[in-house]
């Protein structure tokens, strides 16, 4: 566990760099908010993105001071180093979440002081489940671009995982497409969603982690030979 928490560590060090970037992101957001009050619905969604892109950033750090050769020479297993990289990257979905919600309650109380007149009543609800939207997303792109990496690398992983991406999202389309077209309840669908919804969305990351990590340790492991 220790040498878990090292490889964290090494990979936060790294990310310090990227602080002011946050910073002015998050500033930019939330002027931009102010001036267009729909804008406010996707904080949680732009910054549980960012952060948890940014912290998929780490594994360029590492190609680039070709790190893994060090790391295997201490006492220490790929499964360690590949759990590391997924707590990394699951804290950084979570605080994005975190980080978002906070930021909207916040702006939207600051934008309440400024324009009285246009008040906005926060959703909680609505507000949540755009937050557990987000995280959905950032987790599919996390879930497919770790494997993807550990496959062919930093740059042409990425590649592969915009490939993997536009399939799933040409899929998708095409599931909805069927479901318009079909004689399906839309109202009885749309109540089963509101329902179930957040329960099947957070159901869904846990599965994709779940099975995104034994993909990529598989892979890793494979490299040995």
């Amino acid at each position: 566990m220790n040498i878990i928490k090292g490889l964290i560590k090494k990979d936060l060090y790294n990310l310090v760099s990227y602080k002011t970037s946050i910073l002015i992101i998050v500033i930019f957001i939330c002027v931009l908010s102010i001036f267009s009050s729909g804008m406010i619905n996707y904080i949680p969604i732009i910054i549980c993105t960012i952060i948890g892109m940014i912290a998929l950033s780490t594994f360029s750090y590492d190609e680039m001071a070709k790190s893994d050769k060090f790391i295997l020479s201490i006492p220490t297993n790929r499964r360690e180093i590949i759990k590391a990289k997924y707590i990394l990257s699951i804290g950084a979905t979570i605080l994005g979440g975190i980080l978002g919600i906070v930021i909207t309650i916040i702006m939207a109380n600051i934008i309440n002081y400024v324009r009285p007149e246009n008040a906005i009543n926060i959703n909680y609800d609505s507000l949540i489940s755009y937050t557990i939207g987000g995280m959905f997303g950032i987790s599919l792109i996390q879930a497919i671009q770790i494997p993807s990496i550990y496959k062919w690398g930093a740059e042409k992983g990425r590649i592969q995982m915009f490939i993997l991406l536009f399939i799933l999202v040409a899929a998708v389309s095409g599931v909805v497409y069927l479901i318009v077209k079909s004689n399906i309840n839309v109202e009885l669908l749309k109540s089963f969603i509101d329902r179930f919804g957040l329960f099947i969305l957070i159901s869904f990351i846990v599965i994709m982690y779940f099975v995104s990590f034994k993909i990529a340790c598989r892979i890793y492991e494979k490299q040995e030979n």
